[in-house]
């Protein structure tokens, strides 16, 4: 997972189906990652309360 990008769409390389997130979500990692994306785990971690990816 890339700790400096949010990935709207994610082609899959065993299917070949075009992942996009799930309504409410920013990014394909906070939908099917097993761990929320960088963005969100940093917020967690600070408290700050930001958005995921920056809001994108």
């Amino acid at each position: 997972m890339p700790t400096d990008a949010c990935w709207f769409f994610y082609d899959c390389n065993g299917c070949g189906v075009k992942l996009r997130p799930n309504a409410g979500d920013c990014c394909v990692f906070c939908s099917f990652g097993t761990i929320p994306c960088p963005p969100i785990q940093e917020t967690r971690a600070d408290r700050k309360g930001a958005t995921c990816c920056g809001g994108r």
